[in-house]
């Protein structure tokens, strides 16, 4: 299975532009089974600036099938939503070819998206052409317990707007959460300016042992793509059930 992390810049609350860049790129990019998005691909992060949010029915949604449809491909990544009884969620969506789509809300919320949007309490896996991914949201990366491998899933899919000023443990983090999870790390970050940061990128994918497979360059929009390997995986998924046995009060602590 391959997979392909597109790092691009997005325009302030521009809707339509982000997504007809998107559209570019990803047709650019290598011929993959899933594309891989950032945080709040739609739109930027709008935290603070609630009244960007798309609406329901979401335009970015509708696009993200059609994608998925053109490209014979999943599209996953996060929009900021508004839903019909005003609740603001940051939702990441995983679209497959056929329409099938998933959502997770983003549990740890940041900054200003405490007092503008409500957390989901959900942890999702999810299963595409055999693999398992957990759906994970920028802060949430700082949460290991939240991201704890205890459903055995492949791949951890982390989508950001993670500022350049913390890139430093962005990068360590990403590594970390592969290591201790036996499983991928498929991250996708931004670049560019907002009226709130700065954005370097850093979107890469990690392997089960914490090394880096793919990485795009920083600062510039592109993207990565990696085949996943199932031998790895089974390898991993061995090492981490001999750590599940050995210590499992420590695998059991609970979420937070």
């Amino acid at each position: 299975m391959r997979v392909t992390v597109i790092q691009k810049d997005i325009k302030w609350g521009e809707v339509q532009k982000n997504l007809a860049s998107f559209s570019q790129l990803i047709d650019q990019a290598p011929k993959s089974d899933l594309y891989v998005l950032p945080e709040m691909f739609s739109t930027g992060f709008i935290s603070g600036e609630s009244s960007l949010c798309e609406k329901e029915p979401a335009e970015g949604l509708a696009w993200m099938r059609e994608t998925a449809a053109r490209t014979r491909a999943a599209v996953a990544g996060s929009i900021a939503l508004q839903l019909s009884d005003g609740r603001r969620l940051n939702r990441f969506y995983f679209v497959c070819p056929d329409g099938t789509t998933y959502c997770y809300d983003k549990h740890h919320l940041f900054g200003d998206e405490i007092n503008d949007f409500t957390g989901g309490n959900e942890k999702v896996v999810i299963e595409y052409q055999g693999f398992k991914f957990l759906l994970a949201v920028c802060y949430d990366l700082r949460f290991p317990v939240w991201l704890r491998n205890s459903e055995g899933y492949d791949a951890m899919i982390i989508v950001a707007s993670w500022p350049a000023v913390r890139r430093y443990a962005w990068d360590v983090l990403l590594q970390a959460r592969a290591i201790e999870n036996h499983s991928y790390v498929i991250a996708c970050n931004r670049v560019g300016q907002d009226p709130v940061a700065s954005y370097s990128g850093g979107s890469v994918i990690i392997d089960p042992m914490g090394l880096i497979s793919a990485t795009c360059q920083d600062s510039e929009e592109g993207f990565c793509s990696v085949e996943l390997d199932g031998s790895k995986l089974e390898q991993a998924h061995r090492r981490l059930q001999d750590i599940t046995e050995k210590y499992p009060e420590e695998m059991r602590t609970p979420m937070v």
